[in-house]
Protein backbone atom coordinates (compact mmCIF):
# COMPACT_ATOMS: atom_id res chain seq x y z
CA UNK A 1 0.00 0.00 0.00
CA UNK A 2 2.87 2.38 0.72
CA UNK A 3 4.28 1.77 -2.77
CA UNK A 4 0.87 2.24 -4.39
CA UNK A 5 0.16 5.49 -2.53
CA UNK A 6 3.64 6.77 -3.36
CA UNK A 7 3.11 6.12 -7.07
CA UNK A 8 -0.28 7.87 -6.99
CA UNK A 9 1.22 10.85 -5.15
CA UNK A 10 4.05 11.24 -7.68
CA UNK A 11 1.64 10.99 -10.61
CA UNK A 12 -1.35 13.02 -9.44
CA UNK A 13 -0.08 15.12 -6.55
CA UNK A 14 -0.91 15.00 -2.87
CA UNK A 15 -4.36 16.51 -3.26
CA UNK A 16 -5.47 13.50 -5.27
CA UNK A 17 -4.45 10.83 -2.77
CA UNK A 18 -4.53 12.41 0.70
CA UNK A 19 -8.00 11.21 1.72
CA UNK A 20 -7.21 7.64 0.63
CA UNK A 21 -4.09 7.52 2.82
CA UNK A 22 -5.90 8.97 5.83
CA UNK A 23 -8.75 6.47 5.44
CA UNK A 24 -6.33 3.57 5.18
CA UNK A 25 -4.44 4.77 8.27
CA UNK A 26 -7.64 5.16 10.26
CA UNK A 27 -9.45 1.99 9.21
CA UNK A 28 -6.62 -0.49 8.69
CA UNK A 29 -3.38 0.65 10.32
CA UNK A 30 -4.42 2.16 13.67
CA UNK A 31 -6.36 -0.98 14.74
CA UNK A 32 -3.27 -3.07 13.95
CA UNK A 33 -1.10 -0.80 16.09
CA UNK A 34 -3.54 -1.18 18.98
CA UNK A 35 -3.46 -4.98 18.99
CA UNK A 36 -1.92 -6.68 22.01
CA UNK A 37 0.38 -9.66 22.07
CA UNK A 38 2.23 -8.90 18.84
CA UNK A 39 5.85 -10.16 18.86
CA UNK A 40 8.31 -7.34 19.53
CA UNK A 41 10.01 -7.36 16.11
CA UNK A 42 6.66 -7.36 14.28
CA UNK A 43 5.39 -4.54 16.49
CA UNK A 44 8.43 -2.42 15.56
CA UNK A 45 7.86 -3.13 11.87
CA UNK A 46 4.18 -2.14 12.16
CA UNK A 47 5.00 1.13 13.91
CA UNK A 48 7.68 1.94 11.34
CA UNK A 49 5.29 1.30 8.44
CA UNK A 50 2.63 3.36 10.22
CA UNK A 51 5.14 6.17 10.60
CA UNK A 52 5.92 6.07 6.87
CA UNK A 53 2.22 6.30 6.02
CA UNK A 54 1.65 9.14 8.49
CA UNK A 55 4.61 11.01 6.98
CA UNK A 56 3.14 10.44 3.53
CA UNK A 57 -0.19 11.81 4.75
CA UNK A 58 1.75 14.84 6.00
CA UNK A 59 3.35 15.40 2.61
CA UNK A 60 -0.03 15.07 0.90
CA UNK A 61 -1.60 17.56 3.33
CA UNK A 62 1.29 19.90 2.56
CA UNK A 63 0.68 19.41 -1.15
CA UNK A 64 -2.98 20.32 -0.58
CA UNK A 65 -2.03 23.55 1.27
CA UNK A 66 -3.35 22.18 4.58
CA UNK A 67 -0.25 23.18 6.49
CA UNK A 68 -1.53 22.72 10.03
CA UNK A 69 -2.69 19.21 9.18
CA UNK A 70 0.64 18.51 7.50
CA UNK A 71 2.47 19.47 10.70
CA UNK A 72 0.16 17.28 12.81
CA UNK A 73 0.64 14.29 10.50
CA UNK A 74 4.42 14.66 10.45
CA UNK A 75 4.59 14.99 14.23
CA UNK A 76 2.47 11.84 14.52
CA UNK A 77 4.88 10.14 12.14
CA UNK A 78 7.79 11.09 14.41
CA UNK A 79 5.99 9.62 17.44
CA UNK A 80 5.28 6.35 15.63
CA UNK A 81 8.87 6.25 14.36
CA UNK A 82 10.21 6.47 17.91
CA UNK A 83 8.25 3.31 18.71
CA UNK A 84 9.57 1.63 15.59
CA UNK A 85 13.15 2.74 16.24
CA UNK A 86 14.07 3.37 12.58
CA UNK A 87 16.61 6.22 12.61
CA UNK A 88 16.79 6.46 8.81
CA UNK A 89 13.04 7.04 8.58
CA UNK A 90 13.22 9.42 11.55
CA UNK A 91 15.78 11.48 9.68
CA UNK A 92 13.58 11.55 6.59
CA UNK A 93 10.57 12.74 8.57
CA UNK A 94 12.72 15.54 9.98
CA UNK A 95 13.82 16.34 6.41
CA UNK A 96 10.14 16.62 5.46
CA UNK A 97 9.48 18.98 8.38
CA UNK A 98 12.54 21.02 7.36
CA UNK A 99 11.18 21.29 3.81
CA UNK A 100 7.78 22.40 5.14
CA UNK A 101 9.24 25.15 7.35
CA UNK A 102 11.58 26.44 4.63
CA UNK A 103 8.80 26.70 2.06
CA UNK A 104 6.51 28.43 4.57
CA UNK A 105 9.12 31.12 5.14
CA UNK A 106 10.88 29.88 8.29
CA UNK A 107 14.33 28.91 6.98
CA UNK A 108 16.07 29.10 10.38
CA UNK A 109 13.69 26.50 11.75
CA UNK A 110 14.21 24.48 8.58
CA UNK A 111 17.98 24.48 9.09
CA UNK A 112 17.58 23.48 12.75
CA UNK A 113 15.32 20.55 11.81
CA UNK A 114 17.73 19.42 9.07
CA UNK A 115 20.66 19.51 11.49
CA UNK A 116 18.65 17.52 14.05
CA UNK A 117 17.93 15.00 11.30
CA UNK A 118 21.63 14.74 10.45
CA UNK A 119 22.43 14.04 14.11
CA UNK A 120 19.62 11.46 14.22
CA UNK A 121 20.64 9.59 11.08
CA UNK A 122 24.42 10.08 11.05
CA UNK A 123 25.28 6.59 12.28
CA UNK A 124 22.27 4.82 10.72
CA UNK A 125 24.20 3.65 7.64
CA UNK A 126 22.26 5.58 5.00
CA UNK A 127 24.37 7.98 2.91
CA UNK A 128 21.39 8.83 0.70
CA UNK A 129 19.31 9.75 3.74
CA UNK A 130 22.10 12.07 4.88
CA UNK A 131 22.31 13.52 1.37
CA UNK A 132 18.70 14.67 1.58
CA UNK A 133 19.19 16.19 5.03
CA UNK A 134 22.30 18.10 3.92
CA UNK A 135 20.34 19.30 0.88
CA UNK A 136 17.56 20.59 3.16
CA UNK A 137 20.11 22.43 5.31
CA UNK A 138 21.50 23.98 2.11
CA UNK A 139 17.99 25.08 1.09
CA UNK A 140 17.52 26.81 4.43
CA UNK A 141 20.88 28.55 4.32
CA UNK A 142 20.25 29.69 0.73
CA UNK A 143 16.89 31.15 1.73
CA UNK A 144 18.73 33.06 4.48
CA UNK A 145 21.23 34.34 1.91
CA UNK A 146 24.14 32.52 3.55
CA UNK A 147 26.01 31.37 0.46
CA UNK A 148 29.02 29.97 2.32
CA UNK A 149 26.93 27.72 4.60
CA UNK A 150 24.71 26.67 1.69
CA UNK A 151 27.74 25.70 -0.38
CA UNK A 152 29.21 23.73 2.53
CA UNK A 153 25.92 21.85 2.99
CA UNK A 154 25.70 21.08 -0.73
CA UNK A 155 29.25 19.75 -0.52
CA UNK A 156 28.15 17.52 2.36
CA UNK A 157 25.22 16.30 0.27
CA UNK A 158 27.53 15.51 -2.66
CA UNK A 159 29.95 13.64 -0.39
CA UNK A 160 27.09 11.54 1.01
CA UNK A 161 25.90 10.79 -2.52
CA UNK A 162 29.40 9.69 -3.53
CA UNK A 163 29.67 7.34 -0.54
CA UNK A 164 26.39 5.54 -1.29
CA UNK A 165 26.82 2.07 -2.80
CA UNK A 166 23.51 2.16 -4.68
CA UNK A 167 19.81 1.89 -3.93
CA UNK A 168 19.86 -1.79 -3.02
CA UNK A 169 22.38 -1.09 -0.25
CA UNK A 170 20.20 1.67 1.20
CA UNK A 171 17.19 1.66 3.50
CA UNK A 172 13.91 1.11 1.65
CA UNK A 173 12.79 4.56 2.85
CA UNK A 174 15.40 6.39 0.78
CA UNK A 175 15.68 4.26 -2.36
CA UNK A 176 13.71 6.83 -4.36
CA UNK A 177 16.52 9.34 -3.83
CA UNK A 178 19.10 9.69 -6.59
CA UNK A 179 21.50 12.26 -8.05
CA UNK A 180 18.59 13.95 -9.84
CA UNK A 181 16.95 14.70 -6.49
CA UNK A 182 20.07 16.60 -5.44
CA UNK A 183 20.16 18.41 -8.79
CA UNK A 184 16.63 19.70 -8.22
CA UNK A 185 17.31 20.87 -4.66
CA UNK A 186 20.66 22.41 -5.59
CA UNK A 187 18.94 24.31 -8.42
CA UNK A 188 16.59 25.87 -5.87
CA UNK A 189 19.58 26.85 -3.70
CA UNK A 190 21.39 28.55 -6.56
CA UNK A 191 18.18 30.31 -7.61
CA UNK A 192 17.75 31.78 -4.13
CA UNK A 193 21.41 32.84 -4.06
CA UNK A 194 21.05 34.56 -7.45
CA UNK A 195 23.47 32.14 -9.13
CA UNK A 196 21.35 31.85 -12.23
CA UNK A 197 23.77 30.00 -14.53
CA UNK A 198 24.20 27.17 -12.01
CA UNK A 199 20.46 27.12 -11.31
CA UNK A 200 19.74 26.88 -15.05
CA UNK A 201 22.13 23.98 -15.62
CA UNK A 202 20.82 21.94 -12.70
CA UNK A 203 17.15 22.71 -13.35
CA UNK A 204 17.54 21.62 -16.98
CA UNK A 205 19.06 18.33 -15.82
CA UNK A 206 16.19 17.83 -13.37
CA UNK A 207 13.57 18.49 -16.05
CA UNK A 208 15.20 15.98 -18.38
CA UNK A 209 15.48 13.31 -15.67
CA UNK A 210 11.98 13.58 -14.23
CA UNK A 211 9.72 13.07 -17.24
CA UNK A 212 7.45 10.72 -15.25
CA UNK A 213 7.27 12.91 -12.14
CA UNK A 214 4.94 15.68 -13.17
CA UNK A 215 5.11 17.59 -9.89
CA UNK A 216 8.91 17.62 -9.92
CA UNK A 217 8.80 18.61 -13.59
CA UNK A 218 6.59 21.61 -12.83
CA UNK A 219 8.77 22.77 -9.92
CA UNK A 220 12.03 22.37 -11.84
CA UNK A 221 10.58 24.17 -14.86
CA UNK A 222 9.59 27.03 -12.55
CA UNK A 223 13.17 27.22 -11.25
CA UNK A 224 14.47 27.10 -14.82
CA UNK A 225 12.11 29.91 -15.81
CA UNK A 226 13.41 32.03 -12.93
CA UNK A 227 17.01 31.34 -13.97
CA UNK A 228 16.19 32.55 -17.49
CA UNK A 229 14.53 35.65 -16.05
CA UNK A 230 17.51 36.39 -13.80
CA UNK A 231 19.65 36.42 -16.95
CA UNK A 232 17.30 38.83 -18.76
CA UNK A 233 15.90 36.19 -21.15
CA UNK A 234 12.20 37.00 -20.80
CA UNK A 235 11.01 35.06 -23.87
CA UNK A 236 12.63 31.84 -22.65
CA UNK A 237 11.41 32.43 -19.11
CA UNK A 238 7.78 32.83 -20.19
CA UNK A 239 7.97 29.86 -22.56
CA UNK A 240 9.41 27.60 -19.83
CA UNK A 241 6.86 28.76 -17.24
CA UNK A 242 4.05 28.14 -19.74
CA UNK A 243 5.28 24.56 -20.19
CA UNK A 244 5.20 24.16 -16.41
CA UNK A 245 1.68 25.60 -16.30
CA UNK A 246 0.47 23.23 -19.00
CA UNK A 247 1.99 20.28 -17.15
CA UNK A 248 -0.19 20.91 -14.10
CA UNK A 249 -3.30 19.50 -15.77
CA UNK A 250 -4.55 16.64 -13.58
CA UNK A 251 -1.89 17.25 -10.89
CA UNK A 252 -3.31 18.47 -7.57
CA UNK A 253 -0.13 19.94 -6.12
CA UNK A 254 -0.03 23.18 -4.17
CA UNK A 255 3.79 22.98 -4.12
CA UNK A 256 3.86 23.15 -7.91
CA UNK A 257 1.39 26.03 -7.89
CA UNK A 258 3.47 27.86 -5.26
CA UNK A 259 6.59 27.50 -7.38
CA UNK A 260 4.85 29.12 -10.34
CA UNK A 261 3.38 31.86 -8.15
CA UNK A 262 6.90 32.63 -6.95
CA UNK A 263 8.01 32.97 -10.57
CA UNK A 264 5.01 35.18 -11.37
CA UNK A 265 5.94 37.48 -8.48
CA UNK A 266 9.33 38.03 -10.09
CA UNK A 267 7.57 39.25 -13.25
CA UNK A 268 6.01 42.18 -11.39
CA UNK A 269 8.52 44.82 -12.63
CA UNK A 270 7.69 43.83 -16.24
CA UNK A 271 3.97 43.25 -15.91
CA UNK A 272 3.10 45.84 -18.58
CA UNK A 273 4.94 43.93 -21.30
CA UNK A 274 2.65 41.97 -23.67
CA UNK A 275 4.36 38.62 -23.04
CA UNK A 276 3.89 39.00 -19.30
CA UNK A 277 0.26 40.08 -19.60
CA UNK A 278 -0.48 37.05 -21.78
CA UNK A 279 1.20 34.69 -19.31
CA UNK A 280 -0.77 36.20 -16.43
CA UNK A 281 -4.00 35.73 -18.39
CA UNK A 282 -3.22 32.03 -18.97
CA UNK A 283 -2.02 31.49 -15.43
CA UNK A 284 -4.90 33.11 -13.57
CA UNK A 285 -7.32 30.12 -13.69
CA UNK A 286 -4.65 27.90 -12.07
CA UNK A 287 -2.61 30.31 -9.95
CA UNK A 288 -5.37 32.72 -8.96
CA UNK A 289 -5.14 36.49 -9.12
CA UNK A 290 -1.69 38.04 -8.88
Amino acid sequence: MIKMFDQMDNTYGGGGVHSSIVNYLTIEVVPMLQQRGIPHHQRKQLFTAGARLAAMAGWCSYDSAEYGLALCNMNMALSLCREGGDRVLGGQILAGLSHLFINLGYPRDGVALARTGIATAKSAGSPMGLMRLHAMAARGYAALGDGRAATASLHGATQSLDVSRGALQESEWVRYLDPHYLEAEAALCHRDLGESAKAERLAEASVSANAERRRRQAISRSVLATAHLQQGRLDEAINTATHALNGLGGVHSERSVQALREFRTRLEPRRNEPLVREFERKAKPILGAA
